[in-house]
Protein backbone atom coordinates (compact mmCIF):
# COMPACT_ATOMS: atom_id res chain seq x y z
CA UNK A 1 0.00 0.00 0.00
CA UNK A 2 1.26 3.16 -0.83
CA UNK A 3 0.60 6.49 1.44
CA UNK A 4 -1.86 7.74 -1.97
CA UNK A 5 -3.87 4.52 -1.83
CA UNK A 6 -5.18 1.58 0.14
CA UNK A 7 -6.94 -1.43 -0.50
CA UNK A 8 -10.45 -2.26 1.01
CA UNK A 9 -13.18 -4.80 0.67
CA UNK A 10 -16.67 -3.40 0.53
CA UNK A 11 -19.11 -4.47 3.11
CA UNK A 12 -16.25 -6.98 4.41
CA UNK A 13 -17.30 -9.84 1.87
CA UNK A 14 -14.51 -11.33 -0.32
CA UNK A 15 -13.63 -10.17 -3.37
CA UNK A 16 -11.40 -7.92 -5.67
CA UNK A 17 -9.75 -4.86 -3.82
CA UNK A 18 -11.28 -1.92 -4.57
CA UNK A 19 -8.34 1.06 -4.69
CA UNK A 20 -9.14 3.73 -2.95
CA UNK A 21 -7.78 7.17 -2.90
CA UNK A 22 -5.81 7.79 0.79
CA UNK A 23 -7.06 11.57 1.16
CA UNK A 24 -10.37 10.43 0.58
CA UNK A 25 -10.70 7.90 3.11
CA UNK A 26 -9.20 10.63 5.99
CA UNK A 27 -11.81 13.05 4.37
CA UNK A 28 -14.41 10.91 4.44
CA UNK A 29 -13.63 9.79 8.10
CA UNK A 30 -12.73 13.49 9.19
CA UNK A 31 -16.32 14.53 8.07
CA UNK A 32 -17.99 12.10 9.72
CA UNK A 33 -16.36 13.20 13.53
CA UNK A 34 -17.15 16.58 12.59
CA UNK A 35 -21.16 16.15 11.72
CA UNK A 36 -20.56 14.02 14.93
CA UNK A 37 -19.57 17.03 17.33
CA UNK A 38 -16.61 15.28 18.04
CA UNK A 39 -14.83 17.98 16.89
CA UNK A 40 -17.43 21.36 17.99
CA UNK A 41 -17.97 24.42 15.38
CA UNK A 42 -15.35 26.83 16.17
CA UNK A 43 -12.75 23.97 18.05
CA UNK A 44 -9.53 23.13 16.92
CA UNK A 45 -8.89 20.42 14.72
CA UNK A 46 -5.77 18.04 15.84
CA UNK A 47 -2.53 18.99 14.30
CA UNK A 48 -1.43 18.14 11.35
CA UNK A 49 1.63 15.99 12.52
CA UNK A 50 -1.08 13.80 15.09
CA UNK A 51 -3.18 13.47 12.17
CA UNK A 52 -0.43 11.97 10.21
CA UNK A 53 0.39 9.69 13.23
CA UNK A 54 -2.96 8.99 13.63
CA UNK A 55 -3.58 7.42 10.30
CA UNK A 56 -0.15 6.57 9.57
CA UNK A 57 -0.17 9.01 6.14
CA UNK A 58 2.45 11.39 5.12
CA UNK A 59 0.96 15.39 6.55
CA UNK A 60 0.86 15.91 2.46
CA UNK A 61 -1.87 13.41 2.55
CA UNK A 62 -3.64 14.85 6.00
CA UNK A 63 -3.66 18.45 4.73
CA UNK A 64 -5.07 17.45 1.29
CA UNK A 65 -7.85 15.60 2.89
CA UNK A 66 -8.29 18.55 4.95
CA UNK A 67 -8.08 20.59 2.23
CA UNK A 68 -11.09 18.50 0.42
CA UNK A 69 -12.96 19.44 3.66
CA UNK A 70 -12.45 23.07 3.36
CA UNK A 71 -13.89 23.28 0.07
CA UNK A 72 -17.02 21.82 1.73
CA UNK A 73 -16.84 24.78 3.82
CA UNK A 74 -16.57 22.10 7.03
CA UNK A 75 -13.04 22.87 8.08
CA UNK A 76 -10.45 26.48 7.86
CA UNK A 77 -7.32 27.13 8.71
CA UNK A 78 -4.98 30.37 9.77
CA UNK A 79 -1.42 31.27 9.45
CA UNK A 80 -0.01 30.29 13.03
CA UNK A 81 -3.46 28.93 14.19
CA UNK A 82 -3.94 25.56 12.45
CA UNK A 83 -7.39 23.84 11.35
CA UNK A 84 -10.20 24.46 12.92
CA UNK A 85 -13.89 23.41 12.72
CA UNK A 86 -15.45 26.60 10.14
CA UNK A 87 -18.27 28.22 12.02
CA UNK A 88 -19.82 31.91 11.96
CA UNK A 89 -17.59 34.12 13.81
CA UNK A 90 -19.86 35.67 16.55
CA UNK A 91 -20.96 39.27 15.14
CA UNK A 92 -20.81 41.92 17.96
CA UNK A 93 -22.84 45.12 17.42
CA UNK A 94 -20.81 48.03 18.59
CA UNK A 95 -23.54 50.45 18.32
CA UNK A 96 -24.94 50.16 22.00
CA UNK A 97 -23.65 49.14 25.21
CA UNK A 98 -23.75 45.73 25.79
CA UNK A 99 -22.47 42.45 27.37
CA UNK A 100 -21.21 38.97 26.18
CA UNK A 101 -24.17 37.23 27.84
CA UNK A 102 -26.81 39.24 25.65
CA UNK A 103 -24.84 38.81 22.70
CA UNK A 104 -24.44 35.45 23.34
CA UNK A 105 -27.86 34.70 23.62
CA UNK A 106 -29.20 36.85 20.81
CA UNK A 107 -27.30 34.67 18.44
CA UNK A 108 -28.64 31.85 20.05
CA UNK A 109 -26.23 30.88 22.33
CA UNK A 110 -25.79 29.27 25.81
CA UNK A 111 -23.67 31.27 28.26
CA UNK A 112 -21.72 30.65 31.03
CA UNK A 113 -19.46 32.68 33.57
CA UNK A 114 -16.40 30.53 35.29
CA UNK A 115 -15.00 32.82 37.79
CA UNK A 116 -11.03 32.93 37.65
CA UNK A 117 -10.18 35.50 40.55
CA UNK A 118 -12.41 37.44 42.64
CA UNK A 119 -10.44 40.44 45.01
CA UNK A 120 -10.06 43.74 46.20
CA UNK A 121 -6.38 44.98 44.99
CA UNK A 122 -3.72 47.90 44.80
CA UNK A 123 -5.35 49.37 41.02
CA UNK A 124 -2.96 48.98 38.04
CA UNK A 125 -1.33 51.56 36.93
CA UNK A 126 -3.67 52.26 33.65
CA UNK A 127 -6.84 51.61 35.92
CA UNK A 128 -5.50 53.90 38.27
CA UNK A 129 -5.29 56.29 35.85
CA UNK A 130 -8.97 56.03 34.40
CA UNK A 131 -10.84 55.24 37.63
CA UNK A 132 -9.09 57.87 39.59
CA UNK A 133 -8.80 54.89 42.32
CA UNK A 134 -6.39 53.50 44.54
CA UNK A 135 -7.97 49.91 45.60
CA UNK A 136 -10.50 48.26 43.26
CA UNK A 137 -12.46 45.58 43.12
CA UNK A 138 -10.27 42.98 40.11
CA UNK A 139 -12.18 40.26 38.80
CA UNK A 140 -11.13 37.84 36.04
CA UNK A 141 -13.70 35.25 34.33
CA UNK A 142 -13.67 33.06 31.53
CA UNK A 143 -17.20 33.54 29.00
CA UNK A 144 -18.14 30.12 27.90
CA UNK A 145 -20.27 30.24 24.65
CA UNK A 146 -22.10 26.34 24.31
CA UNK A 147 -19.62 24.95 26.94
CA UNK A 148 -16.66 26.27 24.95
CA UNK A 149 -14.50 29.27 25.67
CA UNK A 150 -15.24 32.12 24.03
CA UNK A 151 -13.63 35.65 26.42
CA UNK A 152 -11.31 35.82 28.77
CA UNK A 153 -12.72 38.93 30.87
CA UNK A 154 -11.03 41.49 33.77
CA UNK A 155 -13.61 44.00 35.15
CA UNK A 156 -11.71 46.41 37.93
CA UNK A 157 -14.84 48.29 39.70
CA UNK A 158 -13.97 50.95 42.16
CA UNK A 159 -13.63 49.57 45.76
CA UNK A 160 -16.72 51.37 47.29
CA UNK A 161 -19.09 50.13 44.14
CA UNK A 162 -18.15 46.91 44.74
CA UNK A 163 -18.12 46.24 48.18
CA UNK A 164 -21.31 44.41 48.23
CA UNK A 165 -20.70 42.50 45.95
CA UNK A 166 -19.82 38.61 46.19
CA UNK A 167 -18.03 36.07 43.98
CA UNK A 168 -21.39 34.40 43.63
CA UNK A 169 -23.00 37.54 42.13
CA UNK A 170 -20.25 38.50 39.28
CA UNK A 171 -20.50 35.07 38.43
CA UNK A 172 -24.32 34.80 38.16
CA UNK A 173 -24.63 38.16 36.28
CA UNK A 174 -22.67 41.11 34.73
CA UNK A 175 -21.73 44.61 36.65
CA UNK A 176 -24.05 46.32 33.88
CA UNK A 177 -26.58 44.30 35.64
CA UNK A 178 -25.81 44.59 39.58
CA UNK A 179 -24.31 48.01 40.06
CA UNK A 180 -26.77 51.08 41.47
CA UNK A 181 -25.66 53.42 38.77
CA UNK A 182 -27.29 55.29 35.97
CA UNK A 183 -24.88 54.46 33.08
CA UNK A 184 -24.40 56.92 29.89
CA UNK A 185 -22.15 54.52 27.98
CA UNK A 186 -18.89 53.53 27.03
CA UNK A 187 -15.72 54.12 24.92
CA UNK A 188 -13.95 50.91 23.40
CA UNK A 189 -10.39 50.19 22.02
CA UNK A 190 -10.17 47.09 19.64
CA UNK A 191 -6.78 46.34 19.14
CA UNK A 192 -4.95 42.81 18.11
CA UNK A 193 -2.48 40.76 20.10
CA UNK A 194 -0.76 37.30 20.08
CA UNK A 195 -1.44 34.75 22.42
CA UNK A 196 0.42 34.20 25.55
CA UNK A 197 0.89 30.45 26.96
CA UNK A 198 -1.69 32.01 29.61
CA UNK A 199 -4.20 33.21 27.36
CA UNK A 200 -4.11 30.12 25.19
CA UNK A 201 -4.66 27.94 28.17
CA UNK A 202 -7.45 29.02 28.89
CA UNK A 203 -9.08 30.39 25.54
CA UNK A 204 -8.14 26.74 23.89
CA UNK A 205 -5.67 28.35 21.36
CA UNK A 206 -2.28 27.87 20.15
CA UNK A 207 0.13 29.98 21.31
CA UNK A 208 0.89 33.00 19.76
CA UNK A 209 -2.52 32.89 17.66
CA UNK A 210 -3.95 35.86 17.25
CA UNK A 211 -6.49 37.16 19.80
CA UNK A 212 -8.51 40.72 20.08
CA UNK A 213 -8.02 42.71 22.83
CA UNK A 214 -11.21 45.19 23.59
CA UNK A 215 -10.40 47.78 26.40
CA UNK A 216 -13.60 49.03 27.50
CA UNK A 217 -14.19 52.24 29.98
CA UNK A 218 -17.81 52.39 31.10
CA UNK A 219 -18.88 55.77 32.30
CA UNK A 220 -22.22 57.16 34.55
CA UNK A 221 -24.97 59.68 32.78
CA UNK A 222 -22.73 62.17 34.38
CA UNK A 223 -19.51 61.24 32.58
CA UNK A 224 -17.57 59.59 35.54
CA UNK A 225 -15.53 56.37 34.78
CA UNK A 226 -17.28 53.71 36.97
CA UNK A 227 -15.67 50.62 35.02
CA UNK A 228 -12.64 49.88 32.93
CA UNK A 229 -12.72 46.27 31.42
CA UNK A 230 -10.37 43.89 29.22
CA UNK A 231 -11.86 41.65 26.98
CA UNK A 232 -10.10 39.01 24.99
CA UNK A 233 -11.09 36.91 22.23
CA UNK A 234 -9.67 34.60 20.27
CA UNK A 235 -9.85 35.82 16.40
CA UNK A 236 -11.59 33.15 14.88
CA UNK A 237 -14.50 32.91 17.31
CA UNK A 238 -15.93 36.55 16.96
CA UNK A 239 -15.80 40.11 15.08
CA UNK A 240 -17.07 43.30 15.86
CA UNK A 241 -19.37 45.48 13.60
CA UNK A 242 -20.38 48.94 13.56
CA UNK A 243 -22.31 51.09 11.56
CA UNK A 244 -21.06 54.21 10.03
CA UNK A 245 -23.32 56.88 9.46
CA UNK A 246 -22.22 59.29 6.41
CA UNK A 247 -21.15 63.07 7.62
CA UNK A 248 -22.09 66.17 5.68
CA UNK A 249 -18.99 66.69 4.52
CA UNK A 250 -16.96 63.65 5.03
CA UNK A 251 -17.37 59.88 4.45
CA UNK A 252 -14.47 58.78 6.26
CA UNK A 253 -15.10 56.35 9.29
CA UNK A 254 -15.75 57.98 12.38
CA UNK A 255 -13.83 56.89 15.76
CA UNK A 256 -11.57 54.91 14.09
CA UNK A 257 -7.84 56.27 14.98
CA UNK A 258 -4.00 55.03 14.48
CA UNK A 259 -2.11 53.64 17.56
CA UNK A 260 1.80 54.10 17.62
Amino acid sequence: MTDDTSTRQVDGEPGPASRTIRYQVIADDLRGRVVSGEFPAGNLMPSESELSAEYSASRVTVRRALEALRAERLVDSRQGFGWFVAADPLRQELHHLGTIDSQLRAAGMSSERRILSFGFVEAPARVRAVLDEREVLEVSRLNLADGQPFALVTVWCPEELGADLSRADVERASFLEQLPVDFGGASQTIGAEAADAVVAKLLDVPVGSPVLVAERVTRSVGGQPVLMSRHVFAAHRTEFAVELPAASDVLGPAGLRLVE
